[in-house]
């Protein structure tokens, strides 16, 4: 006999009938939407995808049916645990993310919840407009999720909050009614019973609500007050999913200042600092921007003083951004607030690069603030706060007090011209929510004290919605009680937050995680050994969602290319999380929920550097392969394409053979197919000689007593491209270096590595280091051709051999040509080109592409960036069914941007990037050797090369 259904499952076939594939209760998606960017788990029953308010609908009515909650989601960067709820979580973001329309006469925009903010800001720009409040999580976030929260974001200071921005939503209600939310004389008519809730509450409306500009906390309802204009969307704003669902909205827009510029004012601390906001707020900046020093410290240490600009004196900065009709003008304005201000230093930028490496620091905030100073976890929770700005000094000392009353700590920035301060604390989740529960409940006290709001842009959610009894009367909730019942009176729109809260310390993300220690594959060194410390660096800020490419981005090429969840950096680290905490995903390493999120990984590294965590999710990816296979039998392309620095070396005295199979498609599509590959790949073509077989292999050049170098010729520069290290030897040559090979056998064991066969690795690796280190000691500089295997041996192989001093001895010495040859000081030649240049995805990760760029520059070279991953990846785009997602990735950048620059040649380093760009559209590209050996040959002056054995 058949049991009858759950009403959960029930509702599951329910929805499924009518809505089909939008509609996903599968486990690995159900652990993908199990948290936001916030310290709570809640698994949902299933996860709705819509394409149409028509879905939307039909989903709410369904749910209502069944009695299922609903919660709504956009980028999933809310920090309170507004986003995740049991019942139906319904995301806008993949589908219903379209700017309907842009009206520059009315300065106006139409946008689908899912729209991202810095698309609307994309389609404004033409007609010198922008939406006003602009997190910083604009390049992710979602109009509709700022509508949730009443989002605010650095120009809120000038632009006023989302409330202030909105002119009218069409609005699903929880009783199923789509009402037109707009402002005026009868606007409170689409709710029915609303004229006569404020008729009942105008003394609670006017006394408690909307005393201050950042009084995020609880509802706006003092929008709805006649002398407020009767704004019921600018109500609706900031209710966080449980008053309804938006399904459409249009925004006010503003006109863009033309060249805003900086001025960077430097303080003891940052308590002081905020002493002098009301002294600057005269001025009428169009923000200001509080940033603790240490957090620009850890940008310092991740990045070096290069990825910092130039900055005042000071534990803490004022950051006042100024317009102006010109740069001139903005420069001048900035100079007279900062002479005006108490600051002990100071520095204008104008708009330009150095103006926006800061900016970007301070976007990164809620990243760089996710480790304290020390290299703890720090917590959202208290992450939030705002207090009349006059008061801001006070509130800081007294926060900073209370913070080491209970011995915890925290980098505080924010929006201070608002009064608002974001601070992630370093509670010990990894036991339990004690500490934080007691922590938060005296911030609170302690901001009510300041005429403050537990909350300045983020909302309430489940962290804080518990403590709006601090800030608000018994009345003043039940208004909002009231209020709610209007819009949703089965409370079935996100329940527990800001009426009926969920009490704060309840459904804890951390401390429900197993611990899992590192073992013998990677040190997680940073982490102090600890896996779940690693993986929970991801705190779901979401950058890796942002298409970042024409900012010089490479973060996530699979989620840019397929725009599902489970394709992203967070979407990984998410699977990885719920595998430790075994509710979801419970089969641990070999999880095959978590071996389809990690499928589609590159292991690019680029979320290493791009992310602000530092979380690494090539690095889980090789260790989620080197557990899941230890001892078992691997995909076959492990054995292939993983192993193939030593297929090549068998394969070269069969190189006419191996050549003739590639031409002949039927044999090279069962040769790939034998490898694992696609059959759509080519095959390598393989040189008469590899460089091994030659006299320049065993001779060296250069003039003794210049520089001395260490060529390290890599696999595949051996023995697919001779031609590379005959070219890098005459660069040597021409700096005036001491050259000598280094004896074959030197690998770095990359294959082995991003195919998880970690234990192999470890051993090629040792014997590199046998092969490489007397060199060093001998004061050689290890110099590498392929970036890739530089990487490698400057990250993957300390992190393999932690036990071996010797790893980081060789670590420090290995470097690329261009890292090299600029840091003696050598002038290469001129060479008037124009290059397309394509950047290995662990160069830009690991070593950073600046030297090469300098070199360029020193050239005279007209340099376009393809930034972003070319899509190949190494083994990744070789192997069968990563075929389509690799071309796209291709086609969408690299192969882009050649076909708009014909005549730009194509540079890039990478063997992968090479081989990409001639497999897909039959084009050439170099390597930065062949540039500068091609323009020595071309000068007056060239040093003599080695013979060319071709």
């Amino acid at each position: 006999m058949t049991a009858d259904p759950t009403p959960a499952e029930a509702f599951l076939d329910a929805v499924r009938a009518e809505l089909g594939a939008l509609v996903d209760g599968s486990s690995l998606t159900r652990a993908l939407y199990s948290t936001d960017a916030s310290n709570y788990r809640i698994v949902p029953e299933a996860v709705l995808t819509p394409r149409s308010t028509g879905d939307v609908v039909t989903a709410v009515a369904l749910a209502r049916a069944h009695r299922v909650p609903v919660t709504v989601r956009g980028g999933g960067t809310s920090c309170a645990g507004n986003a995740v709820g049991p019942g139906l979580v319904i995301d806008f973001s993949r589908f219903m993310n379209r700017v309907l329309t842009i009206d520059p006469g009315a300065s106006t925009a139409v946008v689908e919840p899912g729209a991202v903010l810095s698309t609307l800001q994309d389609a404004a720009l033409p007609f010198g407009l922008r939406f006003g409040p602009d997190p910083s999580t604009a390049s992710r976030c979602t109009i509709g999720g700022m509508i949730g929260n009443n989002a605010c974001g650095p120009h809120g200071l000038s632009y006023g909050r989302t409330a202030d921005n909105v002119v009218s939503l069409t609005w699903l209600t929880g009783n199923g009614d789509i009402v037109t939310a707009g402002s005026g004389g009868d606007a409170l008519a689409a709710v029915p019973g609303l004229d006569s809730f404020v008729a009942r509450n105008l003394a609670v409306l006017r006394t408690e609500f909307g005393r201050f500009g950042r009084q995020i906390s609880g509802y706006s309802l003092e929008h709805l007050l006649p002398e407020n204009g009767r704004n019921l969307a600018a109500a609706l704003t900031g209710t966080e999913g449980s008053c309804g669902i938006l399904l459409e909205a249009t925004v006010r827009l503003v006109p863009r200042a033309p060249a805003p510029a900086l001025a960077v004012l430097g303080y003891p601390d940052m308590a002081t600092a905020a002493d002098d906001v009301p002294n600057l707020l005269p001025f009428r900046p169009l923000a200001l921007e509080g940033l603790d020093a240490q957090l620009v410290d850890v940008v310092r240490r991740a990045h070096g003083d290069a990825g910092v600009p130039a900055l005042p004196s000071g534990g803490g900065w004022l950051i006042a951004e100024v317009g102006g009709a010109s740069s001139e003008a903005a420069v001048e304005a900035a100079g007279k607030l900062a002479a005006a201000s108490g600051a002990s230093d100071a520095v204008v930028l104008p708009a330009g690069p150095e103006a926006a490496r800061l900016w970007q620091i301070r976007a990164d905030g809620a990243g760089l603030a996710g480790r304290t100073a020390d290299g703890r976890q720090a917590w959202p929770g208290w992450e939030d706060s705002a207090v009349p700005p006059e008061r801001l000094g006070a509130y800081l000392r007294g926060l900073e007090a209370l913070m080491a009353d209970e011995n915890v700590s925290g980098l505080a920035y924010g929006h201070f011209g608002d009064g608002c301060v974001h601070v992630r604390v370093d509670f010990p989740l990894e036991a339990n929510g004690t500490l934080m529960r007691r922590f938060l409940e005296r911030a609170a006290a302690l901001a009510a004290e300041h005429g403050g709001s537990l909350s300045g842009e983020h909302g309430d959610g489940r962290a804080r919605s518990e403590l709006l009894p601090v800030m608000y009367s018994a009345e003043a909730l039940r208004a909002m009680e009231g209020f709610k019942a209007l819009l949703d009176p089965d409370d079935l729109m996100n329940p527990g937050v800001v009426v009926r809260p969920a009490p704060l310390d309840a459904d804890l993300r951390r401390p429900q995680a197993l611990r899992l220690l590192a073992g013998d594959g990677f040190a997680f060194a940073h982490d102090g050994g600890d896996i779940t410390d690693a993986v929970h660096r991801c705190v779901g800020v979401g950058k890796c969602r942002a298409d970042l490419r024409g900012q010089g981005g490479f973060m996530c090429p699979s989620y840019t290319a397929t725009r599902d969840e489970k394709d992203s950096t967070r979407g990984r680290a998410r699977v990885l999380q719920e595998m430790l905490n075994g509710g979801v995903v419970t089969g641990g390493w070999r999880s095959p929920e978590l071996h389809d999120a990690l499928d589609l990984c590159l292991g690019c590294k680029a979320c290493a550097s791009d992310c602000p965590t530092g979380i690494d999710m090539a690095t889980f990816k090789s260790e989620a392969l080197h557990r899941s296979y230890k001892g078992r039998l691997r995909p076959l392309s492990h054995y292939t394409l993983g192993r193939l620095p030593q297929w090549l070396r068998i394969a070269a005295p069969l190189a006419p053979l191996v050549n003739l199979t590639g031409r002949v498609p039927l044999f090279r599509a069962a040769v790939a197919a034998l490898m694992g590959a696609d059959r759509r790949r080519s095959l390598p073509v393989l040189p008469r000689r590899p460089f091994r077989w030659s006299r320049a292999s065993r001779t060296g050049t250069g003039r003794t007593g210049g520089p001395k170098v260490l060529l390290w010729v890599d696999s595949f520069s051996d023995a697919i491209e001779p031609d590379l290290p005959r070219d890098a030897l005459q660069v040597l040559s021409a700096a005036g270096c001491d050259v000598e090979i280094a004896a074959p056998g030197a690998c770095c064991g990359l294959t082995l590595v991003s195919t998880g066969q970690l234990t192999a690795a470890r051993a090629r690796l040792r014997r590199t280091l046998d092969l490489l280190l007397p060199h060093v000691r001998d004061g050689r500089t290890v110099v590498g051709i392929e970036p890739s295997c530089v990487a490698t041996l400057r990250s993957d192989l300390v992190e393999l051999l932690p036990d071996d001093p010797r790893a980081a001895e060789l670590a420090r010495s290995v470097k690329t040509v261009a890292e090299f040859v600029t840091a003696i000081g050598w002038t290469p030649p001129r060479a008037a080109e124009k290059l397309l240049v394509q950047p290995h995805c662990h160069h830009h990760a690991v070593m950073g592409y600046d030297a090469d760029r300098a070199l360029l520059d020193a050239m005279g070279c007209d340099v376009e960036t393809s930034s972003g991953c070319c899509g190949l990846a190494g083994n990744f785009g070789m192997e069968k069914g990563h075929y389509d997602v690799s071309a796209r990735i291709a086609r969408d950048g690299v192969l882009a941007r050649a076909s708009a620059s014909p005549d730009r040649r194509i540079l890039a380093d990478g063997f992968s990037c090479r081989t990409q760009v001639r497999d897909l559209a039959g084009l050439d590209s170099r390597h930065l050797v062949q540039v500068i050996a091609e323009a020595l040959r071309n000068s007056a002056d060239t040093p003599g090369a080695p013979p060319a054995e071709r």
